[in-house]
């Protein structure tokens, strides 16, 4: 018992700062994000419109899964931080793709298009998903 207490208590500083890593690069990375997009999605939420919360909940989900499984297979700490960016930069480029894709997501997304936004965000998290095999393959 003893040995588990002592185990517990000498790993508990790299499982803060794991966690407290990876929290901050999904809130960062959710606000670049919202930074990037030209329009206020939490305001917009705040008004009731489903398209942007269907939309800013892709990305978190988008953000989180490939940093969840970086946690996961991680051998430091740094690999987290760079996985993270990675993830990050991935999902920039999908709102770009699927910009072109959809012509202009953005005012879709205004408009509470819910059919153009589910497409959009299915593909935020289908991206993530590849980026998160990629991540442990």
């Amino acid at each position: 018992m003893k040995l588990i207490l002592i185990t517990l208590i000498s790993g508990i500083p790299y499982f803060l700062s794991f966690l407290l890593t990876a929290l901050a690069i999904v809130f960062l990375g959710v606000w670049v994000y919202s930074r990037i997009t030209p329009y206020d999605e939490l305001e917009l939420i705040k008004k009731r419109n489903i398209s942007a919360s269907i939309s800013l909940s892709a990305t978190i989900i988008g953000i989180t899964l490939p940093i969840a499984f970086c946690l996961a297979s991680s051998v430091n700490i740094y690999d987290l931080i760079i996985w993270g960016f990675v993830s990050l930069i991935v999902q920039i480029l999908m709102f770009f793709l699927m910009d072109k894709i959809l012509k202009d997501i953005s005012q879709k997304v205004q408009e509470d298009n819910i059919a153009a936004t589910l497409l959009y965000s299915m593909s935020k998290i289908s991206s993530a998903i590849i980026l998160s095999a990629t991540i442990v393959g």
